[in-house]
């Protein structure tokens, strides 16, 4: 896959990762639970045998999953994500919330398993674990002077 934003920002380059058609469904799927190449392709119709083939190499290229031999004749995989895939469990989250109040036709929402209620996302600082109310995106001076060398 080649770099499509040379952008200094942490979205532009994490849609350099996860932003390809597909991308983020796949790893969806494994997220899911559905970890052989068979599985995912069934639930994901539409989906060419070689482009899901392709984005299996580039997430395991990248980090997000991980690539477990369990057949030799023919040589069949297992697909589990890595802590940085797993992350990605938040991006989908957000998605669902974002979706649950602007689709016009939604398939999903996110609640509380204990009260069946919608939940929403807060934020908190990761030194104290004390819940943030407001909130700014800060640049982080090193990258970006790195980023300008070039």
């Amino acid at each position: 896959m080649k770099t499509r934003y040379n952008i200094p920002c942490n979205i532009a380059q994490s849609l350099n990762i996860i932003g390809d058609r597909w991308t983020l469904l796949v790893v969806h799927e494994i997220l899911n639970g559905h970890t052989m190449f068979n599985e995912i392709k069934k639930e994901l119709d539409g989906i060419s045998s070689n482009l899901l083939s392709e984005r299996l190499k580039y997430l395991e290229e990248e980090g997000l999953i991980k690539a477990e031999l369990y057949s030799q004749h023919p040589p069949r995989y297992r697909y589990t994500l890595t802590k940085s895939g797993e992350e990605l469990e938040d991006v989908f989250n957000s998605l669902i919330i974002w979706g649950s109040g602007n689709l016009k036709k939604c398939y999903k929402k996110l609640v509380d398993s204990t009260t069946e209620e919608e939940v929403g996302i807060a934020y908190y600082n990761k030194r104290t674990g004390e819940r943030v109310e407001h909130i700014k995106v800060i640049p982080i001076e090193n990258n970006l002077q790195k980023a300008g060398e070039h």
